[in-house]
């Protein structure tokens, strides 16, 4: 079973850029697909970047942050990653690493077990 702790988040201001990390502990890191979803007041969570298991060579992003976010893996550091650039004020989010273990890049949150605390990111106008 794998914990997970984000850390990265802030305030920043439109067009800023932040990077959060994704900590796990307590599993074989490298075998479970990782995803960051975010969560907005009164707003369903919704799926933000994936990386799948392994290698990390597949990915997938929400249309919405294609060319701004990089969500990349490091297994020997037990470590996802969410470069956000670009960043507007709708992203502003409390923003969730989860995880499950296996191969498939799932956007809905139900499909992931492992979930961290959260970090909120917050961008002015």
């Amino acid at each position: 079973q794998v914990q997970l702790v984000e850390s990265g988040g802030g305030l920043v201001q439109a067009g800023g850029s932040l990077g959060l990390s994704c900590a796990a502990s307590g599993g074989t890191f490298s075998t479970y697909t990782t995803g960051w979803f975010r969560q907005a007041p009164e707003k369903e969570r919704e799926f933000v970047a994936g990386i799948n298991a392994y290698y990390g060579g597949v990915t997938d992003y929400l249309d919405s942050v294609k060319g701004r976010f990089t969500i990349s893996r490091d297994n020997a550091k037990n470590t996802v990653y969410l470069q956000m650039n670009s960043l507007r004020p709708e992203d502003t989010a409390v923003y969730y690493c989860a995880a499950h273990l296996g191969s498939g890049i799932y956007r809905d949150f139900k499909d992931y077990n492992y979930w961290g605390q959260g970090t909120q990111v917050t961008v002015s106008s």
